[in-house]
């Protein structure tokens, strides 16, 4: 018998089935225990000794897995792929070390990125042992977390009541916030006036913008009065204005990357108006499985935008098969992060399977929308840029006194525009 420990039940149930009666799943339930909440759990004169209390819920099921290590050959440890997953192995094994439970049975490691057969069994074929910096980096976050937040909590409690903690991420975000108010309070107000003219050719109306006044060239904040401005205004409304110039040059815009946490966290926000909270939840159902759906979606923490080959491969074939060849690039796109620190452990968050369409699942609403939000991004990320033709008109006084000058562009072909259009996210290194 195989023992395999994940975190949640409902993993536990999707997994049990890839894997067949050989093996028995059960889960954590998350973490399993933590720093009790006194003076004493961290001890850094004594090399940071911590003492670790196991939370009272999990007590039973802590029983429950040590029973079931003991009548088993092998206990496989498949808690999430990040660092908080690798710290519940450490502490679950931890736990079975002090039961004695696992004398006889070889322990491993193993993790996948998302809940397919396949990548499941793949892991399963290739276990590894606990990854001790990773659970070391946890320890460090976790003394942290105890140190500063235990001994400036109470501080913050008795200088403002009603608060609720100081830590180790609230107090540089507390930082954060300061600078930025320092930086709002030094900022110096400026007047300046913008003004535009609605005119009418042998086309429909369209609006230009003041960019020459009195000859001089009129820069966003050169008009610092409302007289100057009114001034402006009369000098449009006696000019006859003339075309000088029709500038039109073609410009390509290039698909976003697939989403990693933070960019998912900001679209749902813009397009389906979902907390950060709210998206997290929604995605941690749609990474599990909903009933016998298995993981529709990797693994949703993350930084990375790398997609593997499998994965690029499948978009572009939805893309032929939706769009036709002319919006395929000739070569796939491959993606970096722009973020100096970005671990890239995990591969971008993207549809387990991308020919699985948005209208082919019945889904509950958030799940629903999530996913076809994730689903879009993806193919998009691997579809032709748009073209577009961007044309600048400079018009006139016969003088040269006044001028204005009108912009504009038009779609000459959609690309990825005909599946998504971003938002503005945060600033990523384009496709290679």
């Amino acid at each position: 018998m195989n023992l395999v420990i994940v975190e949640s039940p409902a993993k536990a149930k999707t997994i049990n089935k890839y894997l067949g009666p050989d093996f028995k799943v059960l889960a954590s339930y998350g973490h399993v225990r933590d720093l009790p909440s006194k003076d004493g759990s961290v001890l850094p004169d004594e090399d940071f000794a911590m003492s670790w209390e196991v939370d009272a819920k999990a007590s039973k099921r802590l029983s429950e897995i040590a029973e079931a290590a003991k009548g088993s050959d092998r206990v496989i440890l498949a808690t999430d792929p990040d660092r908080e997953g690798e710290a519940i192995s450490w502490h679950v094994l931890e736990i079975l070390n002090k039961k004695k439970a696992v004398k006889n049975a070889e322990v491993q490691r193993v993790t996948f990125n998302a809940i397919t057969k396949a990548a499941v069994l793949e892991a399963m074929a290739n276990p590894r042992q606990i990854d001790m910096e990773l659970v070391e980096a946890y320890l460090a976050r976790r003394a942290l977390d105890y140190l500063v937040g235990f001994n400036l909590s109470p501080v913050l409690w008795r200088k403002l009541p009603g608060a609720r903690s100081a830590g180790r991420v609230q107090s540089v975000a507390l930082r954060i916030v300061v600078d930025r108010e320092m930086e709002i309070e030094k900022f110096k107000a400026q007047e300046y006036w913008s003004v535009e003219a609605d005119l009418a050719a042998d086309s429909p109306p369209f609006t230009a913008r003041l960019v020459k006044h009195d000859g001089k060239r009129v820069q966003r904040l050169d008009i610092v009065s409302e007289a100057m401005a009114t001034a402006a205004r009369e000098a449009i409304a006696a000019g006859d204005f003339t075309i000088r110039s029709v500038e039109k040059k073609p410009v390509k815009r290039s698909p976003a990357p697939p989403f990693t946490t933070s960019t998912l966290q900001q679209e749902a926000a813009r397009k389906l108006g979902f907390t950060a909270q709210r998206t997290m939840q929604a995605a941690q159902k749609l990474y599990e499985g909903v009933d016998d759906t298995g993981g529709l979606i990797t693994y949703m923490r993350t930084d990375g935008v790398y997609v593997t080959p499998e994965g690029i491969a499948q978009a572009r074939e939805v893309v032929a098969g939706r769009f036709g060849p002319a919006y395929v690039p000739s070569e796939p796109r491959y993606y970096k992060a722009k973020a100096k620190n970005a671990q890239e452990a995990h591969e971008a968050i993207r549809p387990t399977n991308i020919t699985r369409a948005p209208e082919t699942l019945r889904l509950d609403g958030d799940l629903q929308r999530l996913y076809e939000l994730i689903w879009k991004r993806m193919v998009a990320s691997q579809m032709e840029s748009a073209r577009l033709d961007r044309t600048s008109v400079d018009i006139e006084t016969p003088d040269g006194r006044t001028g204005l000058r009108a912009t504009g562009q038009v779609v000459a072909f959609d690309g990825f525009i005909a599946v998504y259009e971003e938002g503005r996210d945060e600033k990523q290194k384009g496709a290679e």
